[in-house]
């Protein structure tokens, strides 16, 4: 179905606009519905021998799912009924890309109906250098177990749930969240085994919880605008964070030390050094 942000967005505009006084011929996209169309996908590595393979999903409104567990690099099923959206894959030896088809929307798009755009997807447990770039959708990724070397993940106006239940089987030299007016729950990042996350969001609520089995010392950076902000951190690890920017309201639950703008949590695991820039909003640190 439409993604409700994006509607929520749309309305907002028009809304806004109208208080202003003055009206803005908008551009409209008209989106054909047709019958729902179910296709499973399938993509074979390309080159098995490669050290690790670049992995690129482009999503466009919908719902995306991911899990681990796949035999081939990537498999699933596709639910569309919008032509434009079938799922298209380009692979190189080094690289593989599946996108939303060929859809463009050049305004405010006009449904005849009622869009669906799903896909439920599984990737290979092999060394993977994960992208996922997708527009306003609701998201459930677990990518627990998986062998990730990089993550980075690009949405607009999104509803996210991303977890690790299981250690990331590499190092994750990097990752990266870039993110709008979202709801965006990342868990269990303590099995993620990153060596540094970088966070970037708007105006959002957002929830880092650090849980899991930190193998390594890792920094984080969160940059926010006008937000909601939760740091949940496990009792062991050795925690500084640290608030650079506007003044921000901060909440603490559980065992924190304070000394002006830099609030500590001590234990006996490795080191989480954490760096906060907001430009308005709340945070909450809770150790548990």
């Amino acid at each position: 179905m439409f993604p409700q942000k994006l509607f929520i967005f749309l309305t907002a505009l028009a809304l806004t606009t109208l208080a202003c006084g003055f009206t803005v011929d908008l551009p409209t996209t008209n989106i054909k519905i047709s019958p729902t169309v179910t296709e499973d996908i399938l993509v074979p590595d390309p080159d098995p021998s490669a050290q690790s393979m670049d992995v690129s999903l482009s999503f466009g409104a919908g719902e995306l799912i991911i899990n681990s567990g796949a035999e081939a690099l990537i498999e699933g099923i596709a639910s569309y009924n919008v032509e434009d959206m079938k799922p298209k894959v380009e692979v190189t030896s080094k690289s593989v890309d599946l996108s939303t088809g060929n859809l463009e929307i050049n305004g405010i798009p006009h449904f005849e109906n009622t869009m669906k755009n799903t896909w439920n997807l599984k990737l290979s447990q092999r060394p993977l250098n994960l992208k996922i770039s997708a527009g306003a959708y609701s998201g459930q990724f677990e990518l627990g177990g998986l062998a990730l070397t990089a993550l980075r993940v690009m949405d607009g106006a999104a509803d996210v749930k991303l977890n690790f239940a299981e250690p990331n089987q590499a190092v994750m030299e990097s990752f990266r969240y870039e993110t709008g007016a979202s709801s965006v729950v990342l868990t269990k990042l303590g099995n993620a085994n990153f060596r540094s996350l970088d966070f970037q969001g708007g105006a959002g609520s957002y929830e880092l919880d650090f849980s899991g089995d930190m193998q390594a010392d890792a920094t984080v950076r969160v940059d926010t605008g006008l937000s909601s902000l939760i740091i949940r951190v496990p009792n062991n690890l050795n925690v500084t964070v640290h608030f650079d920017g506007a003044l921000t309201n901060v909440d603490t639950q559980g065992s924190w030390g304070q000394s002006g703008g830099l609030y500590t949590h001590s234990g006996d695991g490795p080191s989480l050094d954490i760096t906060i820039k907001m430009g308005a909003g709340s945070v909450t640190l809770i150790s548990q």
